[in-house]
């Protein structure tokens, strides 16, 4: 979740006057840092991942699922051994290395697991990490109760409902101000309440989220959500649904915890050195969209089904701090920019690298960026492709100033530059190091939706360092495709059953130089993913890598097994965590075809999830016959 720091946060109307002199720092940062670590070479590829859980208290008796609000609590247990370590470290290699690490999230209900050190370069870590996730789950349970449990999926199907919360708080807090969530929904941090109200009130009023729903034979139509309290008179901001902010056809949301509090897989790796970086960041961003369609597992919100499948756009409308004028409502008169899009989404523009492969006719979407700022980092130095990238991320204010850390050595520190880099957040991010750390130059892959189960969870985590690997190895990869046609792939991939119906733009040949827009087709994920006749698909390109290094017997078998769950996955054999849980609720004998996913409906749910997830209950039709056999 970002820059997680102590302190005292400003409110808005202190921290807006302080943003030009956080920028300021940010970018003096970033020069330091970029005359420092530019030249740094043979990083080895390390890599993680971050799987988000959610965790739920189980009402037997009255058959209710509900979020648990001990998630802080048990978060301060998870960590102890971490923090005893940080105290007291003792002599390197004295002490095991710890399994997992453990951070806080958005909502109060949810943590976040890492492996307690980075995976090493070699190809023969990757049959690890299924054990790893799997270990990290069996570390929560040990300390959950015996009616908690814990689940893996993009979106809580009841957030925001009637009865969603253990225990109950009603919605009338100062921080949201939502019609549907508490504040005591959101984790006790600091950072975290004040982000959301930032935001509120940067944009001046709340976020506006609708998702389309899902007509099922007995939704009415039009469908008008009869759960919104129109009339609430709480807050000045209360009118805005009935004025418009809740569309028909559409399941309103109204707060960031919407957003936020939906649960992702992202995968960071380290590259050799800064241009291998940008390669593979250019290079991940264009297959985003076609991958979060086969992981797509976000089909329910606020209790109904939508016709999307994923979250994404939920949590770009959830922090969409955008001013009408910078939406291009008004004629700018405050502001400075009009900003296509909101702080979260797809990349606006490519890096570059010295593959050759990338051409001025792929940044095609016209770029809001910080003129002075750039010239500064031009003068200082700094390529034009990377200048603009950092001047567009900085057109953005700081939400979040801690007014202990306003004083910083920009020599030393990258808090400031964190401060607006960590709250851009797009398909991919590009990490300078940290100062003063081993730490290199990483990109990280955020499109990924979570999954049910830690072998789905570790099937995509190695595809996507394969397929970073494959990269890496093979200089005549380009996937370039233009930004406006990434754009439009990332929409199309929230459709319902996407991955099955959609088309996506893609270069009709990645292997080597080509032509410019001729070459960009449109294909099918299986087209993309598998191959075709005309295509050679990302599988054959991550086993053309793998042919080419050696490997033990055993090693390929068990990446065969998850490569042939992407594949599975990517031709409709095995459906998507989405798929499988729409299924599952218009078969359940309590569904009246609606679009209303019930509390009760939603506990059966999420007990069949858990028992999924432990593999207590199988369900080859989502996880394949792979996820049965570890």
């Amino acid at each position: 979740m970002g820059l997680l720091s102590l302190g005292t946060p400003l409110p808005w109307d202190q921290a807006k006057l302080l943003a030009c002199e956080v920028r300021q720092h940010g970018i003096e940062q970033f020069l330091h840092i970029w005359r420092n670590m530019k030249d740094r070479q043979k990083d080895n590829l390390l890599w993680g991942d971050e799987i988000e859980y959610i965790l739920i208290s189980l009402d037997h008796k009255n058959r209710r699922a509900r979020l648990s609000q001990r998630g802080h609590e048990l978060l301060s247990l998870l960590q102890v051994e971490e923090n005893e370590r940080l105290t007291n470290p003792g002599r390197p290699g004295e002490k095991p290395e710890l399994e997992a690490l453990w951070r806080p999230e958005f909502g109060r209900y949810m943590i976040e697991g890492t492996p307690g050190h980075p995976y090493n370069s070699t190809v023969d870590e990757l049959v690890n990490v299924e054990a790893n996730m799997k270990r990290r789950r069996e570390i929560v349970a040990e300390n959950m109760t015996e009616d908690e449990i814990i689940v893996s999926i993009g979106s809580y199907p009841e957030l925001g409902s009637a009865d969603f919360l253990d225990p109950p708080h009603k919605p009338n807090g100062q921080f949201l101000r939502s019609l549907f969530l508490p504040d005591e929904v959101v984790n006790p941090h600091p950072r975290f309440r004040t982000l959301a109200a930032n935001i509120r009130e940067r944009r001046g009023a709340k976020v506006a989220i609708n998702m389309p729903i899902f007509h099922d034979a007995n939704t009415p139509n039009p469908f008008v959500d009869p759960t919104i309290p129109y009339e609430r008179n709480l807050f000045p901001e209360d009118s805005e649904a009935k004025e418009g902010a809740a569309l028909p056809d559409h399941i309103y949301m109204d707060a960031m915890g919407f957003g936020m509090g939906c649960c992702c897989l992202q995968i960071t790796l380290q590259a050799p050195n800064v241009d291998q970086a940008r390669r593979m960041y250019d290079q991940f961003a264009t297959v985003g969209a076609v991958i979060m369609s086969l992981s797509a597992s976000s089909p329910i919100f606020r209790g109904y089904l939508a016709d999307v499948d994923c979250r994404w756009n939920v949590i770009s409308a959830a922090v969409d701090d955008r001013t009408p004028e910078e939406r291009g409502l008004r004629p700018l008169a405050k502001d400075r920019f009009v900003i296509p899009k909101s702080r979260y989404g797809t990349i606006d523009t490519f890096l570059g690298s010295s593959d050759g492969h990338f051409r001025p006719e792929y940044n095609d979407l016209p770029l809001a960026y910080d003129k002075d700022i750039y010239q500064h980092l031009a003068d200082s130095g700094i390529d034009d492709l990377m200048a603009k990238h950092v001047s567009h991320l900085f057109i953005r204010d700081p939400l979040v100033i801690f007014e202990e850390l306003l004083d910083q050595d920009d020599s030393v520190s990258a808090d400031h530059f964190e401060n607006i880099q960590s709250t851009n957040w797009q398909n991919v991010r590009f990490k300078p190091p940290p100062p003063n750390s081993p730490i290199g130059w990483r990109v990280e892959f955020r499109p990924l939706e979570v999954q049910v189960t830690d072998f789905e969870n570790a099937a995509f985590s190695v595809f996507t360092v394969l397929l970073a690997r494959a990269m890496l190895a093979f200089n005549d990869i380009n996937m370039y495709i233009p930004v406006t046609k990434m754009d439009i792939n990332m929409q199309r991939a929230h459709s319902r059953d996407a991955v099955l119906n959609e088309k996506f733009y893609f270069r009709r040949n990645i292997l080597g130089d080509n032509k410019f827009e001729e070459d960009v087709i449109e294909m099918s994920a299986n087209e993309i993913v598998n191959g075709s006749l005309e295509f050679v698909g990302l599988i054959p390109v991550v086993q053309m890598y793998l042919d080419s290094i050696a490997l033990d017997d055993a090693v390929r078998s068990k990446i065969d097994v998850y490569i042939a769950f992407i594949s599975g996955r990517a031709n409709g054999s095995i459906v998507t965590a989405a798929a499988w849980i729409r299924n599952f609720v218009r078969s359940h004998p309590a569904y009246k075809f609606d679009s209303v996913v019930s509390p009760e409906i939603n506990y059966d749910l999420v007990i069949v999830l858990d028992e999924v997830a432990r593999g207590k209950r199988l369900a080859p039709e989502m996880v394949g016959t792979g996820g049965s056999s570890v």
